[in-house]
């Protein structure tokens, strides 16, 4: 049997005059270049066994973002597990930052497939704050679960 693939992330949040924030990243790399619905994520990473996934969340979101984690209390939204299989824990942190300031991770795949080259792409194409209405069909269909779960938790 397959080793199960986990991740860890954090869900940064904050309130503002028309209500509640959240911050997604858009998935890089030529397959979600042309995807909108479906293709932004919470920041997030795989982790191995050794690894605290709460200290996994907060170095995924530094390789990500380019940026600190967030200093607030987490909120623990559990765990969802994606269409591929993945395993994926969340916490949400009220702070604030501008999308502008990130400088995204990169990733290095063969492209185009069967090419023989390498390519090297951000892991996160672009961040953005969504209302938790337009959050919900823009994430990973999976990635929904937390969104309901912040809402419920503040």
């Amino acid at each position: 049997m397959a080793d199960i693939k986990r991740s860890a992330g954090l869900l940064l949040f904050r309130r503002g005059a028309s209500g509640v924030e959240v911050l997604l990243g858009h998935m890089g790399g030529p397959f979600w270049a042309r995807r909108d619905a479906g293709a932004w994520t919470v920041p997030k990473g795989e982790y191995e066994g050794g690894e605290e996934p709460w200290d996994a969340a907060r170095r995924e979101f530094r390789e990500e973002l380019g940026l600190p984690a967030p200093e607030g209390t987490p909120l623990p939204l559990g765990e969802v597990v994606q269409s591929g299989g993945k395993h994926v824990t969340v916490w949400a942190v009220e702070g604030d930052l501008d999308p502008a300031d990130v400088v995204p991770g990169t990733f290095t795949t063969e492209w185009p497939r069967g090419s023989g080259r390498t390519a090297e792409f951000p892991e996160l194409d672009r961040v953005a704050w969504f209302s938790l209405d337009a959050a919900r069909g823009a994430v990973v269909a999976a990635q929904a679960a937390f969104l309901d779960r912040l809402a419920a938790r503040i």
